[in-house]
């Protein structure tokens, strides 16, 4: 909890030491740098101005977590279903949402302003918990991805309401037409709030929001371990949801015929 509070106020020590051990190799690597450029006799001027201390120890990229596997399965379903619209509520822009954009138009709600004009994303700045009514049944296929433990708690300017992802929910359903898909998903676990970053459910929590007026379709999962579990044991998540810390929790959801 303590390191949370550091890197709050910019503070990371996991990042500084990282920093300190890559600096032995930047100097290194940076004069051998400049004894062969002057071999070479390269017009090359050469200066110390950006240094980038923590990539000789990193992967090629992070293929694993949370964000990473929820933005490529939710992406792949609605490329394979080609709904006629589709719109997200919330979910990042530099990720779920660009994947999207790649292969057709989208349109994105958030609450936070989007000053870039980007193709194949149409935007409305919109608070989930006061939708318009000329947003109710405006689309057959709806994603809103690690939102829904965020609302009501002022985390990105939102008004505080302690019942934020229960209006939330409800709210997203009126937006969906009859027999149209919502692909949610939302951390599970030990339940609490961790203020005033996020809230972690119980899976039986999410499970009774969710059935008031929506059909579990399919159930994915992504462990503590950060491992994806496609179409996964609901029924047993659900009896194992207490042993978790922080998994994520990835619902298709139907919302049923009148």
């Amino acid at each position: 909890m303590f390191s949370r509070w550091l890197r709050a106020v910019g503070l990371d020590w996991a990042c500084f030491y990282t920093g300190l051990k890559g600096l032995r190799r930047f100097w290194s690597d940076y004069r051998r740098v400049i004894k062969l450029n002057s071999a070479a006799g390269n017009p090359w001027n050469i200066r110390a101005s950006y240094p980038c201390l923590h990539d000789f120890y990193g992967e090629s990229g992070v293929a694993s977590g949370h964000y990473f596997y929820q933005d490529l399965l939710i992406a792949q379903k609605i490329f394979e279903r080609r709904p006629l619209k589709h719109v997200d509520v919330g979910s990042r822009i530099d990720g779920f949402v660009a994947h999207v954009a790649s292969f057709r138009v989208v349109e994105v709600l958030d609450i936070r302003p989007l000053n870039s004009v980007i193709p194949n994303i149409i935007y409305h700045q919109c608070d989930l918990l006061d939708v318009p009514s000329e947003f109710h049944g405006c689309s057959d296929s709806l994603s809103c991805l690690h939102v829904l433990e965020h609302l009501g708690l002022g985390r990105y300017g939102d008004p505080i309401d302690i019942d934020g992802h229960i209006k939330g929910l409800i709210n997203l359903t009126k937006m969906l037409k009859p027999g149209g898909s919502l692909y949610l998903s939302a951390p599970f676990g030990v339940e609490r709030i961790e203020y005033n970053a996020h809230r972690v459910f119980d899976l039986r929590t999410l499970l009774a929001l969710i059935e008031r007026s929506l059909e579990i379709v399919e159930f994915s999962m992504v462990d503590d371990a950060e491992e994806l579990h496609v179409n996964a044991d609901l029924q047993s998540a659900v009896r194992r949801s207490s042993r978790y810390q922080f998994a994520l929790a990835i619902f298709e959801l139907r919302k049923p015929e009148p």
